[in-house]
């Protein structure tokens, strides 16, 4: 059995200031260390800021996929800004996810590019998803205050076309063309699709909420605990902290129940 993780976290973006975040980086270093230290995960590898290009980014999931067999545990974390945006075909009905690498302004991964890596997990592998960032559409990327900044980067930082209301209802409705008892991955992400994921200062550093009280969550527990349990704590633990975030988790019910990063 083979246990590998890939790690993303991207700040710094290199288009001004005001658009990066501060606690990415930290969430992949957390998740990189609980994973080494007390999963055993052998192969660990991380992309930060600059590094974290999407051709780098695509090139680690193929890697962190590639000669993966029945019994092998695969973790992908990402942390960075999200974003919603116009299907590329021009149908106005149809929106994608994405979430923003370092050269976001040519170069968006969206959620069918993911979704087409990883169709091909062979049977028995189990590969976790935790994505810290924000697909919440918002026309704007708001500061709650300087301890708090949302992970939601506005479309027009590169190009793309803001999302009425409306369209962040066909956006969000096309979730269910991709039914979780299908889902060959769990994914844990940091919030429902009308909110947005918390960059936050916590504990005297910059860390992404959701990540930040789920490893709490995973230590507070012994490092042991179902998907399902980590989700239910980690909602109690953000609602208890007054974020206004709901963390969701997809997947089969099988995986759901399962213990976690086993």
């Amino acid at each position: 059995m083979t246990k590998k993780a890939l790690c993303v976290g991207i700040n710094d973006y290199p288009f001004g200031e005001e658009n990066d975040l501060q606690g990415c980086v930290n969430d992949a270093n957390d998740w990189a260390s609980l994973l080494k230290n007390h999963f055993d995960f052998t192969e660990v590898k991380q992309l930060l800021n600059a590094d974290a290009t999407k051709a780098k980014v695509i090139t680690g999931i193929k890697d962190l996929l590639n000669g993966a067999k029945a019994g092998d545990i695969l973790v992908f974390t990402n942390a960075s800004h999200g974003t919603y945006l116009a299907d590329t075909d021009g149908d106005e009905d149809k929106y994608d996810e994405a979430i923003c690498p370092y050269d976001t302004d040519s170069n968006l991964l969206v959620d069918d590019e993911l979704r087409n890596l990883f169709k091909n997990i062979p049977k028995d592998v189990r590969l976790s998803v935790i994505s810290d960032s924000c697909h919440s559409g918002s026309v704007t990327r708001v500061m709650v205050n300087e301890y708090r900044r949302n992970r939601q980067l506005n479309p027009r930082v590169f190009g793309g076309k803001e999302l009425s209301p409306d369209e962040l209802r066909t956006a969000r409705g096309k979730k269910e063309q991709h039914p979780e008892s299908a889902m060959k991955e769990i994914l844990l992400s940091g919030c429902k699709s009308n909110q947005t994921s918390a960059d936050a200062y916590i504990n005297n550093d910059y860390h992404g909420a959701m990540s930040y009280h789920a490893i709490k969550a995973i230590t507070d527990a012994n490092y042991n605990l179902t998907y399902a349990e980590l989700q239910k704590r980690l909602v109690s633990l953000l609602e208890d902290e007054n974020y206004d975030q709901v963390p969701q988790l997809e997947g089969n019910d099988e995986f759901k129940n399962s213990r976690i990063f086993t």
